[in-house]
Parts: structure tokens; sequence; C-alpha cells
């Protein structure tokens, strides 16, 4: 049986020996990373500059592989890295977002004369 590839189902990123890389679903703002007890991680996912950072730069395993300013997301708890959707057009970290149902805009006062 031939089976379609889902959003869910991506290919697996390029791993290395430091780090741990997953790719991120759609609209995903928090970890996913299960830990030794089975528990969801649950860390925010941060924009993350690996140029910039110290002991990533004395291993500089990803800037090798990606280049100097890719787009990386890291786990404020357990490091994870994070590749963005490729189905997302939209770079950024807090997602879309609602329109606010208080839009309304509100004509200004008269002034007295």
């Amino acid at each position: 049986m031939e089976q379609d590839m889902t959003s869910e189902e991506q290919p697996t990123p390029q791993q290395f020996a430091n780090h741990k890389v997953k790719t991120k679903k759609s609209g995903q703002r928090s970890c996913n990373e299960l830990n030794e007890k089975a528990k969801m991680c649950g860390g925010h996912l941060k924009r993350w500059y690996y140029s910039t950072d110290a002991i990533e730069r004395e291993c500089g395993d990803l800037e090798s592989a990606w280049g100097k300013n890719a787009e990386v997301y890291r786990c404020e708890h357990c490091r994870t890295l994070y590749l963005p959707n490729p189905e997302e057009k939209a770079k950024n970290v807090a997602g879309l977002g609602r329109i606010s149902v208080f839009g309304l805009t509100v004509t200004p006062k008269e002034e007295k004369q």
C-alpha cells in the first residue's frame, strides 16, 4: 500500500552528536520532547542565534552544516533544537494570533466650542 505524507510525517532532520534536532509542527510554540518519565517538556521555543553562542562556537557543527544565520529555535529547558516548519510561510515565533474582537474604531469626540 502506498502512504501519503501528511504534515505530521515530516522527514527527519540531520542529527548531530551534541544536539537533538526536530522539525516544528504547524503552529507549535512549545517543546514536545518527552523526558525519561515520559512527560512532555513544554518549554517555550525561542529563536536561537547559534553563531553568537560561545559554547556552540567551540563545537561549530551547526554553523558548518547550516551556515551562519539559519532559522533555528531552541527549547528553553531541554535545549532541543527545532527547524522551522516548511509549510509555514511566516517567520513568527509567537504564532499567527487571532483577530481582536475589540478592534472597533471609535470616532473621536467633538470639541466643545
